[in-house]
């Protein structure tokens, strides 16, 4: 059986923006790097239950925003684009969907801004609301003032938008118009990063990814308020160079926890205990590429699919379920610039 997966990332080099990659669940291999959307600098994406593909957008002249593309990833080849909205200054790095009351959410890195979208009946966009997070930056140098970099949704259905020139993870109440009110803020340790985050099954525990001190805290959630029950190392002890977590991914199962390392190029494996959610480090598996972005599951979590920004390949594992266990299949399939992986089967 082969599944598809979505790629996306920068277009400075080699991308022309969005691809498609097949995944033989047989074999583990890869094929059909096939190009989807031609648009500048899609470094995240997501599609909806109705055929329609929502990416991060640029246009070369100094603007950015969010696209709109009618795309049915069970028989289309090439998306349609329906609409981007842009506005001057950077471009959004984070974008989501909510079904339920026709929105899309991104985070606006750079301009340390949340924007929510109206999703029309055709698929194309309507911007509803932006709101900007205060410049209470942290103690890095990278921390130079407010930098929003994940906005989706938490199982209770509030906005959750991670800051990591704050430190902060905020909540937001969203009312059907789209509009976001009653911020609640949890801050992290100066100088954390807080990059991406993910929830258990149970909507009660949170895991969240640091990428500045190369940290994954382990949060109790209750009514948009989080509190701290673990902070770990996603690094060997005796590491000292550069490095910056990216992405995170729970298992469906919610015993194993994997995060992405760029500058150290691996992934931390933990396993996470029934009672408690705490975390246990247990492997930490080279990627065999450089700059791990992200990574993702296939329907299954036999397989893990890893893509690397800056040596433009992937690399497959396979996934030992019972013991969390990665295996090297795949290392060296072509795919340039890529900073998203989205499986759509």
């Amino acid at each position: 059986m082969k599944e598809k997966f979505l790629l996306s990332g920068y277009t400075k080099r080699l991308s022309k923006g969005v691809y498609s990659v097949l995944l033989d669940t047989d074999s583990g291999k890869l094929s059909q790097l096939t190009e989807v959307a031609a648009i500048d600098g899609p470094t995240y994406l997501t599609t909806d239950k109705s055929g329609h593909l929502y990416t991060v957008a640029a246009d070369g002249a100094g603007n950015g925003g969010t696209a709109a593309f009618h795309y049915d990833t069970a028989t289309d080849e090439k998306a349609e684009l329906l609409n981007k909205i842009l506005s001057p200054g950077a471009s959004n790095c984070y974008v989501s969907v909510d079904e339920a009351r026709d929105l899309v959410y991104a985070a606006n890195y750079h301009l340390g801004e949340v924007r929510v979208y109206k999703r029309l009946t055709d698929g194309s966009l309507a911007l509803t609301d932006t709101v900007k997070h205060a410049d209470h930056h942290g103690p890095k140098p990278e921390q130079k003032g407010a930098l929003c970099h994940f906005a989706n949704l938490a199982p209770d259905n509030r906005l959750v938008v991670c800051d990591l020139g704050n430190d902060t993870v905020s909540t937001y109440a969203v009312s059907a118009e789209g509009k976001l009110s009653d911020e609640k803020i949890y801050q992290s340790a100066a100088g954390s990063g807080d990059r991406h985050i993910t929830f258990s099954a149970d909507g009660k525990t949170a895991y969240l990814a640091c990428e500045l001190d190369s940290t994954v805290e382990v949060l109790n959630y209750e009514n948009g308020t989080f509190n701290l029950v673990q902070k770990l190392s996603t690094l060997p002890a005796d590491y000292t160079d550069f490095n910056g977590v990216a992405a995170i991914r729970l298992s469906a199962d919610g015993n194993f926890l994997y995060v992405s390392n760029r500058g150290h190029d691996s992934i931390a494996c933990f396993s996470v205990a029934a009672d408690n959610k705490k975390m246990t480090l247990f492997d930490i598996v080279p990627t065999e590429g450089n700059i791990p972005r992200d990574f993702n599951f296939n329907a299954s979590e036999d397989f893990i699919l890893v893509a690397h920004q800056d040596s433009d390949n992937l690399t497959v594992f396979n996934r030992d379920k019972s013991s969390g266990k990665l295996s090297l299949i795949e290392k060296g399939f072509y795919a340039p610039e890529i900073t998203c992986v989205m499986p759509v089967n």
